[in-house]
C-alpha cells in the first residue's frame, strides 16, 4: 500500500498550521488593537476563505499564483513556480485554515479583561512584555483551539488543493483527495481504509492537544508544575 498521501498530509497540515498560527496569531493581535472605520471590511476578508466554497478558493488562488496572475509572474520572473507542487498543497490548506485560526484568537484576545493590560502598562511593562506574557498565557485556551481546528481544516481540505496543486501522486495527492479517487475508481474498499486513517490522525490531534492544553491551565488558570 503506497502511503504518501498520509506523509503529504501529515507534511501539508503541520506547515499549514504554523503558517496559520503565525499569521492568524499576528492578525487577531492586529485587529484586536484596531478600531478604525475599515475595520469590519478587513474582519469580512481575512475571513471570506471560510465561508466560500473550496473551489472558488481555489479558482482565486489560480488567479494570483497562475502563469499570468501577479504572484505568478513575480515568481516566474525568480525562476520558480507553485502550481502543482507540494508548496501550493501548503499555500491552499493554509488559506482555508487561516480565518479559524484568526477569529477564534481574536476572540480570545478580546476576552482578556483590559484592566490587567492596562495595569502592567502604569507599572512601565513593554508592550511586547504584556503581549508575550500576559495576553498570550491568558488567551491560550482559545489559541490552542483554533490551532486544532486550524490543523484539522487543513488535513481535510479538498477542493482548493485539487485546483492548485492538482492530484499527482507522491507528490500533492493528500489523503482526501486520494479518497476522492479512490471512490471514483470503485475502490471503496481501500477509500474507506483511508477514511479510518484520517478519521484517527484528527482524533489523536485533537484529544492530544485539548490534553496537553488541560496540562498547562487547569480549572484554576495556573499551569501546572
Amino acid at each position: 500500500m503506497d502511503m504518501s498521501p498520509l506523509w503529504i498530509s501529515l507534511k501539508t497540515s503541520l506547515a499549514a498550521t504554523i503558517l496559520a498560527f503565525i499569521l492568524g496569531v499576528t492578525a487577531a493581535k492586529l485587529m484586536s488593537g484596531y478600531q478604525g472605520r475599515l475595520k469590519s471590511v478587513l474582519d469580512g476578508v481575512l475571513i471570506l476563505p471560510l465561508v466560500l466554497p473550496p473551489t472558488v478558493v481555489g479558482f482565486l488562488l489560480l488567479v494570483l499564483f497562475g502563469r499570468n496572475g501577479p504572484l505568478g509572474q513575480l515568481l516566474s520572473s525568480l525562476g520558480t513556480t507553485v502550481i502543482f507542487s507540494w508548496s501550493a498543497t501548503v499555500i491552499a490548506s493554509t488559506v482555508v485554515a487561516f480565518p479559524l485560526m484568526y477569529r477564534t484568537t481574536r476572540g480570545a484576545f478580546e476576552q482578556v479583561d483590559p484592566n490587567m493590560l492596562d495595569a502592567a502598562r502604569t507599572m512601565g511593562v513593554p508592550e511586547r512584555s504584556i503581549f508575550t506574557r500576559i495576553t498570550i498565557p491568558l488567551a491560550w485556551p482559545g489559541i490552542a483551539a483554533g490551532t486544532i481546528l486550524a490543523f484539522a481544516r487543513a488535513l481535510g481540505e479538498f477542493g482548493a488543493t485539487l485546483m492548485l496543486a492538482g492530484n499527482i501522486p507522491g507528490r500533492t495527492q493528500t489523503i482526501p483527495l486520494t479518497i476522492f479517487f479512490l471512490v471514483e475508481s470503485g475502490q471503496r474498499d481501500r477509500a474507506a481504509l483511508w477514511v479510518l486513517i484520517i478519521i484517527a490522525i484528527s482524533f489523536l490531534a485533537i484529544t492530544g492537544l485539548h490534553y496537553w492544553t488541560k496540562r498547562q491551565i487547569p480549572a484554576g488558570g495556573r499551569p501546572e508544575k
